[in-house]
């Protein structure tokens, strides 16, 4: 009963700590909760036993997912030196120094003890900023460092920590085995929640090829996913669970476009439950701090040996100790930047910098982890001093930074870090246009909706039908990728809902018509794979690549196989293959450059190749073209498109991220637009009841927010 009244108890200051803040938004939340907490315990004596190991486990774990699913991949990916620096080389730098220094300031306090002292303040904690700097406007660059570094840094920090009061408890110390143990700790941690991760999403791309659409069910999976990712690395592999979860978030979020505009309900509820996860975390976390530091600072208020004013003292200059590392680090880091920044501009990005590193629960957590005794028995050496510096340096690093960073940063808007929160007819066209000389032949379109009223399929096919309508009459020449892979996106919708609608009726007609289509295709492409290394416009080793590739394809398709369209595994192959031919443009000899343009050459004349194979199928007399699922050739027909376009975009260096990724997201947004006209014209004819006519319309609100949500990451 007690636990239950405890966490009723955090909650209360949860929400009573952000209605102060909603009335006094110039007093920052996260100081109301720590005083909260505070209070309580002095009037109720609340006590909460906070195990280092479980608080990671419920509290980081989670929120440090959180954060590599929302971080901005482009600033991520750009800031990766600083970042890297800051979370490892200046922490270590932080331990060194500090410790040293802070064994200068305290000369009765052992120097393994100041080194463990400065590794649990080194850990900066972005939830503190938050809270702290909802009017403070502070530059990207800082903003996006001291979130990204924070990431890393409560790793790093907690390993050096481990290793200084091992030292300090035993007196031993190998340098060879903490280095050892740190790599092991951090790759293994790594390659952990790259492997975990991808297990799940391969779970979730199978949920949702078999259609399986619980809301509820997919919703508790993913929000699972950091705590059992955290428990395996921990407790199996014993590696860092901090560093697993953090990798695993970043990797999700790479991967989340692959299944986000399939299931838009699901997604759009897992990230409003999230939002509700990261809210009751982030302020428990501070309530709790809040009931710890009596805790802490008791020892030393009491203890006759450690003089309580001298005592503030000290935590003001260890406090200033840190600043100071910080502040020369990212003044001298800045000297190694190309821009011609003057002495004054870049003091002052140190100085934002410096004061936005403030400390938080991490440090509060591992430095109660502080044992009592060491190996012989004897005290630990000024453990209480120890528990109130760290105490005191968490709330006087946010009173500073609340001074301070208005005052250098300037008084502007929230900053966001953890917690912030078409027929056969129209596809005709595709199928016989060739990119330079081939000749089109489209035909009108025949829309017709069916008298009765359409099941929720039926009419979600309509829908998804006018949107891809309405990208191909919005397809011109600088958008034609955008377009061509938004229609890959909805022609696996309808290919889905057609198949269910087949299975009612018991009919596999679109499986077998596109593993036939894909046949012809395919051997369309052998042809002209063997042309193009007969007339020597590719080498044999471009040959026997394509060859054995399309051999694969075909075995599969034999076996009943289609073609994967989407997935962990093909974006994996991708990536390798990307990666491998971006080193060797960049760093290859000569022939690797030729060999890459032969590559290129042969995937676009291959898939023009299968585009004209298909054309010239489906016009033998002998086969009847209306008998073959318009979905089915529709849906290859564009993924070859595709296929060219993409390589003409890059062969012609004009494939830009930024503008490709704006390209979809009005693209999207307007076949969005379409769907909801499309949705009012069945509602007005009477073809739908109230409740698929409700049903419809949360579904294409639910794919506009998640759109809106993901396009903001």
């Amino acid at each position: 009963m007690a636990i239950v009244e405890t966490v009723l108890g955090l909650i209360l200051i949860v929400l009573f700590s952000n209605l102060v803040n909603h009335y006094f938004q110039w007093l920052p939340v996260s100081l109301v909760q720590i005083f909260l907490g505070t209070l309580a315990t002095l009037i109720f004596n609340l006590k909460i036993d906070l195990d280092a190991s479980w608080f990671l486990l419920l509290f980081i774990a989670p929120l440090l997912y959180n954060d590599g699913r929302r971080f901005p991949r482009k600033e991520l990916w750009k800031l990766k030196g600083a970042i890297f620096n800051n979370a490892i080389l200046l922490v270590f730098l932080t331990m060194l120094i500090g410790g040293f220094l802070i064994t200068l300031l305290i000369p009765k306090l052992p120097l393994p003890v100041g080194i463990a002292l400065a590794a649990v303040l080194a850990p900066t904690d972005p939830v503190a900023v938050h809270s702290i700097s909802k009017q403070v406007k502070l530059p990207d660059n800082i903003l996006h460092l001291v979130s990204g570094e924070s990431l890393i840094n409560d790793a790093s920090g907690l390993i050096g920590f481990k290793y200084a009061l091992a030292v300090a408890v035993t007196g031993y110390f190998s340098l060879t085995h903490a280095v050892g143990d740190f790599f092991y700790v951090a790759i293994m941690g790594s390659i952990a929640g790259l492997i975990l991760i991808g297990i799940v999403i391969l779970a979730i791309e199978w949920l949702v090829v078999k259609g399986f659409n619980d809301v509820v069910f997919n919703t508790v999976l993913q929000v699972a996913v950091p705590f059992i990712i955290y428990l395996i690395t921990e407790k199996y592999l014993h590696a860092s669970g901090v560093i697993a979860v953090v990798v695993a978030g970043v990797f999700f979020a790479s991967q989340r476009n692959n299944f986000v505009s399939v299931q838009p309900e699901i997604n759009l509820v897992t990230e409003r439950t999230w939002d509700i996860i990261v809210y009751l975390l982030n302020g428990t976390m501070f309530a709790i701090l809040g009931v710890e530091l009596p805790v802490a600072m008791q020892g030393a208020i009491q203890s006759d040996q450690v003089d309580t004013l001298r005592a503030f003292w000290l935590v003001g200059g260890v406090w200033l100790i840190l600043l100071l590392i910080r502040v020369a680090w990212t003044f001298i880091y800045q000297l190694f930047d190309q821009q011609h920044e003057s002495w004054r501009f870049r003091l002052r990005i140190a100085l934002i910098s410096g004061f936005s590193g403030v400390r938080g629960a991490i440090t509060m957590a591992g430095a109660l982890t502080i044992p009592v005794q060491i190996a012989d028995g004897s005290a630990f050496p000024e453990r209480s001093l120890v528990l109130f510096i760290a105490a005191g340096v968490i709330i006087l690093s946010m009173v500073m930074a609340i001074i301070a960073l208005p005052l250098f940063a300037g008084k502007s808007l929230a900053i966001q870090t953890r917690g912030a929160n078409a027929d056969l007819d129209a596809n005709k066209s595709l199928l016989i246009e060739e990119e330079d000389d081939d000749s089109t032949d489209k035909t009108d379109k025949n829309e017709t909706v069916v008298e009765n009223l359409l099941t929720l399929n039926q009419a979600k096919l309509y829908l998804l039908k006018n949107a891809v309508r309405s990208l191909e009459e919005q397809r011109r020449q600088h958008n034609q990728l955008a377009v061509y892979q938004l229609i890959l996106e909805y022609q696996y919708l309808i290919k889905r809902l057609e198949i269910v609608e087949e299975q009612a009726v018991g009919d596999s007609g679109i499986v077998q018509d596109e593993l036939d289509l894909n046949r012809v295709a395919i051997k369309g492409e052998l042809r002209e794979l063997q042309r193009l290394y007969q007339t020597n416009q590719i080498r044999e080793k471009v040959y026997l690549r394509y060859k054995k590739a399309l051999a694969k394809q075909l075995k599969g398709i034999n076996r009943g196989t289609t073609l994967p369209q989407f997935g962990l595994a093909l974006n994996l192959r991708l990536s390798g293959r990307k990666i491998y031919r971006h080193f060797l443009i960049r760093w290859g000899t000569p022939q690797d450059e030729k060999y890459m343009v032969e590559v290129r050459l042969a995937e676009r004349a291959l898939a023009k190749a299968a585009i004209k194979t298909l054309s010239e199928y489906l016009r033998k007399p002998d086969v009847n073209e209306q008998a073959f699922n318009r979905e089915a050739i529709y849906h290859l027909i564009i993924r070859y498109r595709s296929l060219i376009e993409k390589q003409k975009k890059q062969q012609e260096n004009q494939l830009d991220p930024a503008v490709y990724q704006q390209q979809l997201r009005n693209l999207h947004l307007r076949s969005i637009s379409v769907q909801r006209i499309s949705l009012q014209y069945l509602i007005e004819q009477g073809y739908l009841d109230r409740r698929a006519a409700v049903a419809l319309r949360q579904y294409i609100n639910h794919e506009e927010n998640l759109l809106l949500r993901v396009s903001s990451v």
